[in-house]
């Protein structure tokens, strides 16, 4: 748990020697409690007391890294048990399970579905993060089913091996690209260990209660292994996420490091309903990496979206540059229609005007991310506001007229728009949907 300023002070020498830059060790203790200067600025820091620091400066989850590259996946470094408080910084991985049984032709058109499944979203690309194999053979098979996986996706890795030679041989081929390992349990921690340290990678631990988990951190940590990912085994969804929410608000709330690493779920269920409201559940609430066995289109969609949401400053809506945007060959002749810069409301808008194939412009005006009612009960979305983008914007010199087409919510700003802005102003339709059939009648 980071430390206050005070609490820094106390941990100095208290010489005021200035040698740091700063005039006394209590300024000193002040700058480092931000985090704006690096502990080695004080030459006469106790061994004890640098330790202290040092620990009281960890971050409550411990940041992983899977994957290498444009594939790396990072989970971890959370801050908070609620998105209001700030946000959730690393969003969850969503991953794959293959087995080794199928042939490897199989395998290779599996892995061509995978690799298709990217979507946008509000200008977002959205996509998952990682590739599960699991071992059904023997050693001899998962090898080659990790060599087919490794040679035809980009996305990280996750060996699940059912014995230690199989993971080894396994990792001889793949090690470079930092797989995930799983993993290790109270049977065999000091063995996969000696793996994990020697190919470098992060590993999975298995326990089923946070007791277990805790004692098998503590151990492995003792034997170098700091890279870890918590796993408490199949459960049903409640007692799972009592879990999760446990090991969360242990590690940010009691500071309790043998839980502090990120969450992992395997997701057994054939049911795709079923499996899309149980990953929807720990993306939620805590989940570091799921693995699911469905790759249909619209679960992973869903599941993508729902991460998307989770995962923005809930403090700071998504927006896209206030400017003239030009949809399809727009010419001179084009209409004009006015909406706001949240990124919601644009895609949305701009989504619509490509579906009726008239080539138009959307000005898109500043009303700090919000939408259309939003701002223009918050007075975002004025004429004055309008006006001000006209001119900014260069539309006047675009156009060859001076119609504006606006939103149908805010009709009630029409007159004042017209006669402040000297264009013609039109009412288009309330709802985004009604613009294709509203621009092929104009």
């Amino acid at each position: 748990m980071a430390l206050s300023g005070l609490d820094i002070y106390k941990l100095l020498p208290k010489t005021n020697c200035r040698e740091c830059g700063f005039p006394t060790c209590l300024a000193f203790a002040m700058q480092l409690a931000k985090k704006a200067i690096a502990i080695d600025k004080c030459p006469y820091l106790s061994k004890e007391s640098r330790d202290s620091l040092e620990a009281s400066s960890l971050p409550p989850i411990r940041l992983i890294s899977i994957g290498e590259g444009e594939g790396k996946l990072e989970a971890g470094n959370e801050t908070v048990l609620f998105r209001h408080e700030e946000k959730f910084h690393h969003p969850c991985g969503l991953g794959f399970i293959l087995e080794d049984s199928p042939s490897d032709s199989e395998l290779k058109e599996a892995l061509a579905g995978i690799n298709k499944l990217k979507f946008e979203r509000i200008g977002q690309a959205l996509s998952a993060n990682l590739v599960a194999v699991r071992q059904n053979g023997d050693a001899k098979r998962f090898c080659e089913a990790v060599k087919v996986i490794r040679d035809n996706t980009g996305l990280a890795l996750v060996l699940m091996a059912k014995d230690t030679a199989a993971l080894k041989e396994s990792l001889k081929v793949c090690a470079q690209r930092k797989p995930l390992l799983y993993r290790a349990g109270p049977d065999n921690p000091e063995e996969i260990a000696k793996i994990a340290l020697e190919f470098k990678c992060p590993l999975v631990i298995l326990a089923q209660d946070l007791e277990g988990l805790s004692a098998l951190t503590t151990q492995l940590n003792s034997l170098g292994v700091a890279d870890l990912v918590l796993d408490t085994g199949r459960k049903p969804i409640k007692d799972k996420l009592w879990d999760f929410t446990q090991a969360r608000r242990q590690a940010l709330k009691k500071a309790n490091r043998s839980l502090g690493y990120p969450l992992f779920s395997v997701i057994e269920n054939d049911d795709p309903y079923e499996e899309a409201i149980e990953a929807a559940t720990y993306i939620c609430k805590y989940g570091g990496i799921v693995l699911i066995k469905g790759r249909s289109a619209p679960e992973v969609f869903s599941l993508l979206t729902l991460r998307q949401n989770i995962y923005t400053d809930p403090q700071k809506p998504l927006q896209i540059e206030p400017k003239l945007y030009s949809v399809g060959q727009a010419d001179a002749k084009s209409p004009v229609m006015v909406t706001t810069n949240f990124s919601l409301t644009y895609y949305t808008v701009l989504g619509e005007v490509e579906a009726s194939k008239v080539p138009a412009y959307i000005l898109s005006v500043d009303t700090e991310g919000m939408s259309v009612l939003t701002a223009w009960a918050a007075e975002k979305f004025t004429p004055d506001k309008i006006l001000a983008a006209i001119n900014k914007s260069g539309v006047k010199d675009t156009v060859k007229h001076n119609n504006l087409i606006i939103p149908g919510y805010v009709a009630v700003m029409s007159g004042d728009l017209e006669e402040s802005s000297g264009w013609k102003v039109l009412v288009g339709p309330k709802e985004a949907a009604g613009l294709p059939s509203f621009l092929k009648n104009l």
